[in-house]
Order: C-alpha cells, then sequence, then structure tokens
C-alpha cells in the first residue's frame, strides 16, 4: 500500500518511537503509517503508541497465528508465546471438534482452531463484557458463539460431556508481580485477564475442578502457564481427575500442560 508524500517521513516517524522507548520502532512506524488514513490520523496514532498504549490497542488488532485479530481497547492482547498453545491443540483436536476458548479475551485462540480445523463447533466466553464485545467479532465468521459470564457458568448446558478441547488461557500472574509487568500490560490491559491470586493458580484451580464434567472421554483441557507454577499446574489437574502432560517449547519460552479426561 503507498502512503502519500504529504504523510510524514518514516526516519522521523521512527526518530520519535526509538526516543520513546519502542524497541522495534522501525517495523512499528511501518505499520503506523500503513495504517493511517490521513496524517492527521498518523499524528494521534503515534501520539498513543508514545504515550504507551499497547501497539495493538493502536492499530485495533494484533497478529497472531497468522490471522489478524481485532483487538480493543483494553481487551488483553494476545500474546506469540500462546501459538505454542494453538499448536498444541491442533495436534490433538479431531476433525468436527466441539472446542471451547474459556477466558476468552479478543477470541484469539479460538479464531485459530477454526481457521485451522474443519466442522469445529465453537464456544467462548469471559468475564469481561469489552472482551466479549471483541470477541463476538473475532469469531463471527467461524460461526462461534460467545457468552457472557465467569468461567463455565454461561455456557449452555447441553455442552457437558461433549467437549473435545477446552482452551483456557487463564490469568497466572501471581498477584503481587502483577506491578512488576511491563506498563503496556500493567496499565492498559484488564486486571482481570492478568492476576492469578495469591500464587497465580487461583482460576486455574476452579477450571481444572470442573473440566471433567465438561470433556468428552478423550477430551483435553490445554492451558498455558510459568515453568515455576508447573508441578502446582499438573497436581491441579490430577485432583480433576484428568491425566496431565507437559510439553514446553524453548524458541518461545511456552509451557502448555493437558490434561485429558480418560474414563
Amino acid at each position: 500500500m503507498s502512503v502519500p508524500p504529504s504523510f510524514p517521513p518514516l526516519s522521523a516517524i521512527v526518530t520519535t518511537l526509538r526516543a520513546a522507548g519502542c524497541v522495534f520502532a522501525e517495523d512499528e512506524a511501518q505499520l503506523l503509517r500503513t495504517a493511517a488514513d490521513t496524517p492527521d490520523d498518523l499524528t494521534a496514532m503515534v501520539r498513543r503508541r508514545v504515550a504507551g498504549l499497547p501497539l495493538e490497542h493502536v492499530l485495533g488488532w494484533a497478529e497472531f497465528n497468522g490471522l489478524r485479530i481485532a483487538v480493543d481497547a483494553g481487551v488483553f492482547v494476545p500474546r506469540r508465546r500462546t501459538e505454542f498453545l494453538v499448536e498444541r491443540a491442533l495436534a490433538l483436536a479431531p476433525a468436527g471438534a466441539v472446542v471451547v476458548d474459556l477466558c476468552c479475551g479478543s477470541g484469539a485462540l479460538g479464531a485459530a482452531l477454526a481457521a485451522e480445523l474443519a466442522g469445529v463447533e465453537l464456544y467462548a466466553c469471559d468475564i469481561d463484557p469489552a472482551a466479549v464485545a471483541c470477541a463476538r467479532r473475532n469469531l463471527a465468521g467461524a460461526g462461534g458463539r460467545v457468552h457472557l459470564g465467569d468461567l463455565f457458568a454461561p455456557l449452555p448446558a447441553g455442552l457437558r460431556g461433549r467437549v473435545d478441547v477446552l482452551l483456557a488461557n487463564v490469568p497466572y500472574v501471581p498477584t503481587l508481580e502483577v506491578e512488576l509487568l511491563p506498563s503496556e500490560a500493567r496499565l492498559h490491559e484488564a486486571r482481570v485477564a492478568l492476576d492469578g491470586g495469591a500464587d497465580g493458580l487461583d482460576v486455574l484451580r476452579r477450571v481444572t475442578a470442573q473440566a471433567a464434567d465438561w470433556l468428552a472421554p478423550g477430551g483435553r483441557l490445554l492451558f498455558e502457564t510459568s515453568e515455576l507454577q508447573v508441578p502446582a499446574a499438573v497436581a491441579a489437574v490430577t485432583r480433576g481427575g484428568l491425566t496431565a502432560r507437559v510439553d514446553e517449547c524453548e524458541e518461545r519460552y511456552a509451557t502448555v500442560v493437558s490434561g485429558t479426561r480418560t474414563a
């Protein structure tokens, strides 16, 4: 896409972004200049980025697993490391799978699975109304049904015992460590999407306590966690009556725990 000559030179935008501490100033400058419709739009977008808003919130979208995912202000930005969770889910999901994206945020995980799997029956839910509104846009093309509410509570009762893949990208940052997060996350993403309680696993334990009731025989629960949290996370999966497995991706610094309903 060509940029009108009235736009400021790319080098000037790069200098401004770099002075604000943007590590990937060159890439960001190109994205911002391409996304802007007018010089005034560009000026406003650069100003918002310099003020500390996540690039994805400024652009209105994030790239995730080859897709452009709409991300509204305040909504959790899907992390590239979480693509490993998608990879693991795709390796385990049958064709025509019943998929639930729990704590869905923007709906990025469900959208990624639906883009790769034929005939998916897709559901998603989140407790944050802004996230639900965003997910509804992202999952509309896949026929996804998005519900507002706390964990399993808003899901249709008819899903019990039918779910093949239960994605649960729950918040797992310990409460006292939320303040240590980069300001882009700490100040501009909903705290409910970040704070996992005292040890970071409060929400996860609530999920694992109920997951077996919703999974089909052979169905899998998959979630991301930190390396340090793996023993406690595995214990939670086991207490929930599921068989646990841990997979790691050194390249993405990602750890995925899965739990299988074997009976």
